[in-house]
């Protein structure tokens, strides 16, 4: 088993790559691009999958039985899944019995590249925080790139010789299936049941997420949310000593005195680090509690990979937050409306809707199979549920007999429902608690439908 600092050898001359989604498309151009020929397979082709292998000159091998897969495994020298694959997918136990090496992109990027990496995983909020950090490095002169678990692979963003260091968003997906990943500043924001559809189990998956901090450089740092049991209990308990100097832990909450916390309550509350406050936090662009808890995260992370205070403050006072992520979408006859389409489980609902004082809350979608029992805990401030899509029915009984919930057979029925019901001073929050794949094909569409019908059916009236 390797350590930090150490490197893992990848025998690179027949990868099988299994999914050939965006990042599978990546790793196979960037192995190309290194002399190596890649096996390329897909469980659901299309005809996007088909041209880009005939882009590359690669035979795709589409929907491969067993005994096909298992021929596939034979011929390869290492494992290379793409995000998503499930756990339960038949290659990774024909994988197993043969002794293949397994890796995901980010080690194919540190074989190739070593420059700093800053590692942030969470179950909520990895995408505004690596956002942000990224921001407040180059706001600092420290050329930085957001990648990973984001518009571009990591393995695609190694070829820019002019960025300095690499903000990698890290799914579990990419990080159970890392053979040694080694960042140089690693965080864990929170954690919460999320892909149990994809992982074997809870358990899984939070080893996944807790895999962030296996490796971490020599002499590097860790960021921890002190008010996450799951994330504090996973911290490293080995203690340094001068000959093995391990990375420094730093914490971060909003409950109590950490590393960098909370100063004072209320409007005189500040951010504060280990250098006293630094920020008022009615300066920031937005400031309910995982808001707070984000901002307390990003100046952790940033100040570990050499950001300065001012660059920190600066993105803090100006980042407004992500698309479909509580994105505000305006105020109509004394009523918010807010579209938070990329909360897909329902502890990011439960966070979304703790910001508020009165909701009209829309919800449902394609249930990734957890449960929804932590919904009730919205009420209040949730006074009325316009439930949608496939788990309309599961939405409705969890909200039975607290608050009224109605169904929408669409996106469209949903927002004039929606504002039918709502009255001066509520906010109209789309926080779905499920994935989009029973109408949408992402969250992201989810998201846009929702805005622009909201634009059609209420701005203008």
């Amino acid at each position: 088993m390797t350590g930090p600092g150490e490197t893992v050898e990848l025998d690179l001359s027949a990868p099988l790559i299994v999914g050939f989604g965006i990042t599978g498309q990546a790793v196979a151009m960037a192995l190309m691009a290194r002399g190596h020929r890649p096996i390329v397979t897909e469980d659901r082709p299309t005809d996007r999958h088909r041209t880009a292998a005939a882009e590359l000159s690669l035979e795709l091998v589409e929907e491969p039985d067993r005994q096909r897969l298992t021929d596939l495994v034979d011929r390869a020298t290492v494992l290379l899944p793409s995000p998503g694959v499930p756990d339960h997918h038949p290659v990774f136990a024909l994988g197993a019995a043969r002794g293949l090496a397994m890796a995901s992109e980010f080690d194919l990027a540190q074989t190739w590249d070593d420059r700093p990496v800053v590692a942030i995983t969470g179950t909520n909020g990895k995408t505004t925080v690596t956002m942000m950090v990224a921001d407040a490095l180059n706001r600092s002169g420290r050329a930085a790139e957001a990648v990973g678990n984001t518009d571009v692979p990591f393995v695609t963003s190694i070829d820019n010789p002019d960025t300095e260091v690499f903000v990698v968003e890290a799914s579990s997906f990419r990080l159970a299936h890392s053979a040694k990943f080694r960042p140089e500043v690693a965080a864990w924001l929170n954690f919460a049941p999320d892909h149990l559809d994809a992982h074997a189990s809870l358990q899984a998956y939070e080893d996944a997420k807790a895999s962030i901090w296996d490796n971490v450089e020599p002499g590097g740092t860790i960021v921890a949310n002190a008010d996450d049991p799951v994330v504090v209990a996973r911290l490293p308990r080995s203690t340094p000593t001068m000959s093995s100097p391990g990375p420094t832990i730093q914490r971060f909450s909003i409950t109590g005195k950490a590393e960098w916390w909370i100063d004072g309550s209320g409007p005189e509350a500040r951010l504060a680090g280990p250098d006293g406050p630094f920020l008022d936090a009615s300066e920031l662009t937005r400031s309910q509690p995982h808001d707070l808890s984000n901002a307390l995260a990003v100046a952790a992370i940033a100040a570990a990979a050499g950001a300065e205070m001012s660059g920190i403050e600066a993105t803090l006072r100006t980042f407004s937050g992500l698309a479909h992520r509580l994105e505000f979408l305006g105020r109509w006859q004394d009523v918010g409306w807010y579209n938070d389409s990329k909360a897909t489980v329902p502890h990011a609902t439960v966070a979304a809707v703790g910001g508020f004082e009165s909701v009209v809350l829309i919800a449902g979608g394609k249930s990734k199979g957890l449960s929804f029992e932590p919904l009730r805990a919205t009420v209040p401030p949730v006074r009325s549920v316009v439930a949608i899509g496939d788990s309309a029915a599961e939405i409705e009984q969890v909200f039975s007999g607290s608050v009224p919930v109605v169904r929408a057979g669409s996106m469209r029925e949903a927002v004039r429902l929606a504002r039918s019901i709502a009255e001066a001073g509520d906010a109209v929050l789309l926080s779905p608690a499920c994935a989009s794949f029973d109408w949408y094909p992402n969250y992201v569409q989810r998201g846009i439908d929702f805005s622009e019908l909201v634009r059609s059916e209420v701005a203008t009236t």
